[in-house]
């Protein structure tokens, strides 16, 4: 039986694999793709490598395999060893390709940040459920907020008079991940609702970067200075741009999202997380400056603007309709609002 499958390498090119499986071994394996290999015979040591690997090999004994047979001096661009076994990994388990779906875009009007928690759980559910189709949405809060990962301890992140004193949300999500102040006009928050077999046979690791590719080369068109960090970092030229955090449920639905910072106040940023000063403090840097690069100080375009040029590239990239909310996911997120997000049950619940 033919198998064939593709992968595009995050920052890198098209890997394209083909080959047929007998007796449970990869036979008549052939790699290709727009990627540079020297010398040219490479192609052939690669594929010589992948003849005869069980099908159950995981990506980095795939990865291993290719390694053992390159030659002492030779260059792959736009692909790695990994990446050929990320390509051979999702052909092996039929995983989907961005266009395999009919994507929303939503972006509504300014809401509670903690209500924009709680309808991240409520579409992520109706993924999982079917009654949503994968979706793209774009935040908008009308204050400012913490936003804290559902593993953090309150006392060691929040300052907590800073936090009354200025009037700061403090917000639990449900993924992990670190402490983010959240400005609503100085930051870009977006999550994705996605099915599990869009990110099929890929690493926990090589998800992040795949899902958040079309933001790379969104920010890169406007000639912002921006790649990917592992795990799940968005930097530029002087530090951190954005992070990005992911929470799977069983039912095969993934929540993907990432706050980036559009501008920032480092003074404020300071007093509300106490995590911040010592990260600061640790590494010997005196300015949060430093250690985050908004996108303001790369570009003249607005918040808005941004948003506008991702959505673009977003569309031309993968699809998308405009979207909405529905009037049951609203009733939804409210009643998770008030039965969980806005308890101290849920919000202390690692104190």
């Amino acid at each position: 039986m033919a198998i064939h499958g593709e992968y595009k390498v995050p920052g890198g090119k098209l890997v394209v694999v083909d080959f047929e499986q007998e007796a449970g071994v990869i036979k008549n394996f052939q790699l290709s793709g727009d990627f540079f290999l020297e010398p040219e015979t490479l192609i052939d040591d690669i594929n010589n490598a992948v003849n005869g690997l069980d099908i159950g090999s995981t990506i980095l004994d795939i990865a291993e395999s290719i390694e053992q047979e390159l030659p002492e001096h030779c260059e792959m661009l736009g692909v790695t060893p990994s990446s050929v076994g990320v390509a051979i990994r999702r052909a092996l388990t039929n995983a989907a390709t961005w266009r395999d779906y009919e994507w929303e875009i939503v972006h509504e009007e300014e809401i509670d940040p903690m209500l924009n928690a709680a309808l991240d759980e409520v579409l992520t559910k109706k993924i999982g459920s079917g009654e949503r189709k994968p979706t793209l949405r774009i935040w908008e809060s009308d204050r400012p907020a913490v936003f804290i990962g559902s593993f953090q301890s309150v006392k060691n992140e929040i300052d907590s008079e800073a936090v009354e004193k200025l009037g700061v949300d403090v917000v639990r999500r449900i993924s992990g991940g670190g402490a983010m102040y959240m400005v609503p006009e100085n930051c870009i928050t977006y999550s994705l609702y996605v099915p599990e077999l869009l990110v099929r046979g890929m690493s926990f690791a090589d998800s992040y970067a795949f899902l958040d590719e079309w933001v790379l080369e969104a920010l890169n068109s406007v000639g912002i200075d921006a790649s990917y960090a592992p795990l799940n970092d968005i930097v530029g030229p002087s530090g951190k741009i954005g992070g990005a955090a992911q929470k799977r449920l069983g039912s095969g639905a993934i929540l993907h999202h990432v706050t980036i910072a559009y501008d920032m106040n480092p003074d404020e940023m300071l007093q509300v997380l106490r995590i911040g000063r010592e990260k600061l403090s640790d590494k010997g840097i005196p300015s949060a400056n430093k250690r985050v690069d908004p996108l303001k100080a790369q570009t003249k375009l607005s918040r808005d603007e941004l948003i506008q040029r991702m959505v673009e590239v977003f569309k031309q990239r993968h699809g998308g309709v405009e979207g909405s909310i529905t009037d049951t996911e609203w009733d939804e997120a409210e009643e998770l609002l008030e039965s969980k997000f806005d308890t101290p049950a849920w919000r202390n619940r690692i104190k």
